[in-house]
């Protein structure tokens, strides 16, 4: 699957939903997240559907996951040079809120362990 038509992250990459886009190419975007649970709070994701972090298990593309941590990372230094936090939610008893995978990147604040 490439898309999901009731996915809210599908309906932004489409373009049918505003969003602050501080990256996008043919296979990562990554927009500024609309609730901020930090100062500066990002999210990554593919540009194809996939629902979770575990649907990688076995994916065709095993690169796509490298270029996610990797726009992740560029984003992680543009943010902040203290440091930041990279989160992945992974079903709802993970706190994943959106069925599409994406990175949670935060900075801009002290953050404390364990993160709850």
């Amino acid at each position: 699957m490439t898309s999901d038509s009731t996915c809210i992250f599908c309906k932004i990459i489409a373009g049918d939903i505003p969003a602050n886009f501080v990256h996008r190419d043919e296979d990562v975007v990554a927009i500024t997240d609309v609730n901020p649970q930090a100062p500066q709070h990002v999210l990554v994701m593919p540009v194809r559907h996939i629902p979770t972090f575990a649907d990688f298990v076995g994916f065709e593309k095993p690169e796509l996951i490298t270029k996610v941590f990797s726009v992740a990372g560029q984003l992680s230094r543009e943010l902040s040079a203290n440091g930041s936090r990279a989160v992945i939610n992974t079903g709802p008893e993970g706190g994943q809120t959106v069925d599409h995978l994406h990175v949670h990147v935060l900075a801009g604040r002290q953050m404390h362990w364990p993160p709850g």
